[in-house]
């Protein structure tokens, strides 16, 4: 029929339809929005795929890693990580709920848990980051929901025991959700603890580069699988086909960058922990840190972002200590080839059970660069802190 088209009709319709692509080491990149459906009858058949938005080839092959990787039985994805937080929070939740959060949790996660779903009629109570799973539960009322963690939890990472967190809420029919991004779904496995949702902003380790925003959320339970699935559909949550790609892309590299950001933050947090410039190393995996016990028994391994407490000194010192950093660049985020440091006692005056910290923090993501290199430019700047 197409020879006696309109050239300008052939040129759409030209394609070969049918044809299958050869196979690569990765997923084809499927772009569109439109899904043409084999029959009238697919159209509003809820079973069948029928807007590019839900995602296509490209999500389901990220998505069937991730679930892989989890232990989860289905995963869905969201623009960024905070997305995955937030998405998930209103999946489980209505108005007349209540929400016990860590204390440590992310900060733009505890903005949207201020202004947003107090808005809308969920209270939001916050607990000490540390408090022994017992006493946790003992907060918890008749309108509790959903108790959210971060382990280690932002900042001053402190460590959480979720399992047990996860055993008491699940005996009281309350619903648990972690954040688990230090742990990459790699070093810790939140699901296989009896954690209901373990969401991870992929944006960090996962991506790997700091180019592509993207998170997850993943679950054992087929009813909050579907509740995710339908807030992405409800809320418009959608992720390109490319970025879904260059996340599958990162994934594959996982486990050897992360192993590599592991060791190289040990080797410069036990350096760190001996200068006497610092009063304390704020890293789970280093023995005598806070929450080494938990680290010890539930991880597999450390991640590469830690932080450290300085000797009191002015914000002079701490800015002067900062712009001496070399190798480091000032920036948020984490996760990425690229080592980093911010100071994170602005981000602090927020909690309502302020830590007792001693000193200036100072956030460090050591990258993938010689752990050597990055000792040696702690070092000098270091030394412009003390003088």
């Amino acid at each position: 029929m197409t020879g006696d088209l309109d050239p300008a009709t052939r040129l759409i319709h030209s394609h070969p339809r049918d044809a299958k692509p050869v196979r690569t080491v990765g997923p084809p990149i499927q772009r569109g929005s439109t899904v043409l459906v084999n029959s009238a009858a697919d159209l509003y058949d809820d079973r069948v795929l029928t807007y590019g938005r839900g995602g296509l080839r490209t999500h389901d092959a990220l998505t069937s890693a991730l679930a892989d990787l989890e232990g989860a039985a289905s995963v869905s994805l969201f623009p960024s990580g905070l997305a995955a937080m937030t998405a998930a929070m209103m999946a489980v939740l209505k108005a007349g709920d209540e929400v016990l959060v860590t204390d440590a949790i992310y900060k733009p996660t505890r903005r949207f848990c201020d202004n947003v779903l107090v808005r809308f009629g969920v209270q939001v109570r916050y607990h000490a980051a540390g408090l022994p799973a017992p006493d946790l539960l003992d907060l918890a009322s008749s309108a509790t929901r959903l108790i959210v963690m971060e382990s280690p939890g932002s900042l001053t990472l402190e460590m959480q025991d979720v399992p047990g967190i996860a055993h008491l809420a699940r005996a009281r029919g309350i619903l648990t959700l972690a954040d688990n991004t230090w742990a990459a779904g790699r070093l810790f496995k939140p699901l296989e603890h009896g954690v209901d949702i373990a969401v991870q902003s992929l944006t960090k380790y996962v991506c790997g580069h700091s180019d592509v925003f993207m998170g997850s959320a993943a679950t054992r339970d087929p009813a909050i699988g579907r509740a995710l699935h339908n807030a992405v559909r409800d809320f418009g949550w959608s992720v390109s086909p490319d970025d879904a790609y260059q996340m599958l892309r990162g994934l594959r590299t996982l486990s050897a960058r992360l192993d590599r950001h592991g060791a190289s933050g040990l080797e410069v947090a036990t350096w760190l922990a001996g200068h006497p410039a610092v009063a304390k190393v704020l890293h789970p995996a280093l023995p005598g840190a806070p929450g080494h016990e938990i680290w010890a028994r539930d991880y597999s391994g450390a991640a590469g972002l830690f932080s450290i407490v300085l000797r009191p000194a002015s914000r002079e010192a701490v800015a002067a200590f900062l712009d001496a950093l070399q190798l480091f660049g000032l920036g948020y985020s984490w996760g990425g080839f690229e080592s980093l440091a911010l100071n994170g006692d602005p981000q602090l005056g927020s909690r309502n059970h302020e830590p007792a910290r001693g000193g200036p923090i100072i956030r460090l993501n050591i990258g993938l660069e010689a752990p050597q290199d990055l000792i040696a430019d702690l070092d000098q700047a270091l030394a412009v802190f003390a003088g």
